[in-house]
């Protein structure tokens, strides 16, 4: 069946339907449907254990999110098929991180201090040097070609780990690339709960640094922003460390994806060494200003 012929099969409906793509996603199909009640986002995406991804606990976490004032509502759920609202909203760029840090830095503060209230079931934890080691045992076993990179990326996520400043946790997002933060001129949402859980705060600080390629300048301004004052060194080395464990996660991620995945228009191999890049030059600037030491 048809991705099509499965959306028109859905019982959610009212009245005939209208299905248009939604493009964006690395890992899921996403389609707009629109019907007499309005319009709906339509999200495929099946259960990827190699990723960590549950769509149960995703399902959870989105409808979590949304009762907290964070996400669109969730119309409709069943097996592998997510429906929520359609926002219309505009979706970020790196440059839209870059011009409203003091709003993502408020969205995510209070995100990480709402959605304990609202989450449900088990507790699910992300840490990301855990999900870095448990990516190479994948990329062992599956034969990666990068496998010969394997133990030299397992020192660097060490060494990283050895960075970290100790700090409560929290409910992190997990996967703030600019894409995944809507402005519908009024407010910001978040979308995309694959990876949310526990955490501490650094990895959403860290990851939405990197992903939208903040400056050091635009890095010190988040920090300051989200923590209300202006950030310790330890805080600041912690945030530089992590940005390149973000960024080595988002390479191992897509080397797994190598292996397991293959959405349509996504080049895998392309993503991974684009990644690679980036950690080369972030990890440049954090040893030039910290060295390896911690």
């Amino acid at each position: 069946m048809s991705a099509e012929d499965r959306i028109r099969a859905l019982s959610c409906w009212n009245g005939s339907i209208e299905i248009e793509p939604l493009p964006g996603g690395l890992s899921n199909a996403n389609f707009v449907v629109t019907d007499a009640a309005g319009r709906h986002v339509v999200r495929f995406g099946q259960d990827f254990a190699f990723h960590h991804v549950f769509r149960e606990r995703e399902v959870m976490t989105a409808r979590a999110a949304h009762a907290a004032g964070f996400a669109p509502a969730v119309h409709y759920a069943e097996p592998g098929i997510l429906v929520t609202a359609f926002l219309g909203a505009k979706t970020f760029l790196a440059e839209d991180v870059r011009a409203n840090l003091g709003r993502v830095a408020a969205l995510l503060r209070s995100f990480h201090r709402e959605m304990p209230k609202h989450v449900s079931g088990a507790g699910f934890m992300f840490w990301v040097f855990h999900v870095i080691r448990d990516y190479a045992r994948t990329l062992d076993e599956g034969g990666s070609r990068k496998r010969g990179e394997l133990p030299r990326y397992l020192a660097l996520a060490d060494e990283l780990e050895r960075a970290q400043k100790l700090l409560p946790i929290v409910f992190g997002h997990n996967d703030l690339l600019p894409a995944n933060i809507l402005d519908d001129g009024r407010r910001l949402w978040l979308i995309d709960f694959e990876y949310a859980g526990f955490n501490t705060a650094m990895f959403d600080l860290a990851g939405a640094a990197s992903n939208a390629g903040l400056s050091d300048e635009e890095s010190f301004a988040f920090l300051t922003a989200y923590f209300m004052k202006e950030p310790d060194s330890e805080i600041r080395r912690s945030h530089a460390a992590m940005q390149c464990a973000s960024l080595l996660r988002e390479a191992m991620w897509s080397m797994v994806s190598e292996l397991y995945l293959d959405a349509p228009g996504i080049d895998y191999v392309a993503y991974t060494e684009e990644n690679l890049v980036r950690l080369d030059a972030a990890l440049d600037n954090y040893r030039t200003k910290y060295g390896t030491k911690p």
